[in-house]
């Protein structure tokens, strides 16, 4: 790897840096400990405090910066495992609400075709309802001119036997008249 060479100023002295990292990171580095050695040695001018001193608080507050920056970037790998985890839940949690629609779905399309294949089962047995209707109407129609027709011809044999037996009586009368004549031509000899 290439080492970058940059020339950078901090608190007030210039010093050469050599790194992996680029230039601008390593500008970007030198200027964020400068900021920091500036604004610790302006509360600390009050006391009296050395470069020395400037230096090592510097050190301290960028140290205390980064390991508040592990924590957070701890908290962040956390978060984003629990993340990635509850994803996950909420993937599985929707192929399963997939799954139980597309279960549904076909459920629902085989009662409906099962509930089509009850209508047209019902409206077949209604047909066969109706004509069973009009056959019975027909039976009764007929059964009524069998009917009819049967007491007509049994009023007509009544009459023919009313009239043959008011013949036989009306013979019989006959009769019994010419055997009293008879008796009474045959009671004079």
């Amino acid at each position: 790897m290439d080492n970058n060479k940059v020339s950078v100023k901090i608190y007030g002295n210039e010093y050469i840096l050599a790194g992996e990292a680029s230039k601008e990171e390593i500008v970007q580095t030198a200027a964020h400990v400068d900021m920091k050695m500036n604004e610790i040695a302006e509360g600390a001018r009050a006391v009296g405090a050395t470069t020395h001193n400037v230096a090592i608080l510097a050190a301290i507050n960028i140290t205390k910066e980064y390991f508040q920056n592990i924590k957070e970037i701890e908290d962040l790998r956390s978060l984003n495992i629990r993340l990635e985890k509850d994803a996950q839940h909420y993937v599985q949690m929707w192929d399963e609400s997939k799954k139980n629609y597309e279960d549904y779905k076909a459920e629902n399309q085989a009662t409906i075709a099962m509930n089509d294949a009850l209508k047209k089962e019902v409206e077949a047995k209604n047909a066969e309802i109706e004509s069973l209707k009009a056959a019975l109407e027909a039976s009764k129609a007929q059964i009524e001119n069998s009917e009819s027709e049967a007491v007509q011809a049994a009023e007509d044999k009544c009459r023919e036997l009313e009239n043959s037996f008011f013949d036989l009586q009306m013979e019989n009368l006959q009769l019994k008249k010419d055997l009293e004549k008879y008796k009474n031509s045959i009671g004079k000899f």
